[in-house]
């Protein structure tokens, strides 16, 4: 059975000489995302679900554990390279609420 760690290795393999941009480009994905799947990191869902078409493989053997359980909600952040302000905000509110309340049970 193929682990999700193994993804991105088994990309490297079947690729072989042929470059990250035309072997994307038949995946139908971007180079930047099969690049940084090759380098480990997870692709979203879509992304995921196409490779695994690629490499001939069924997507649910290399799912992580938790999203063969029924229900179990999928969540995958993409990076965007800039926040707005609002987000920020709410984001370093967030943390204090959950640091302030860490410090509360203790």
């Amino acid at each position: 059975m193929t682990s999700l760690a193994n993804l991105g290795r088994l990309l490297k393999e079947r690729r072989g000489d042929q470059g990250v941009r035309a072997i994307a480009k038949e995946i139908g994905i971007s180079h930047g995302t099969l690049s940084r799947v090759e380098r480990g990191f997870l692709p979203d869902l879509e992304n995921y679900q196409k490779i695994c078409r690629w490499l001939g493989i069924e997507a649910d053997p290399v799912a992580p554990p938790a999203a063969k359980k029924a229900g179990s909600p999928q969540v995958h952040f993409r990076r965007q390279r800039t926040i707005t302000p609002e987000s920020a905000s709410a984001l370093a509110q967030l943390i204090l609420t959950v640091q302030a309340a860490v410090d509360n049970r203790g």
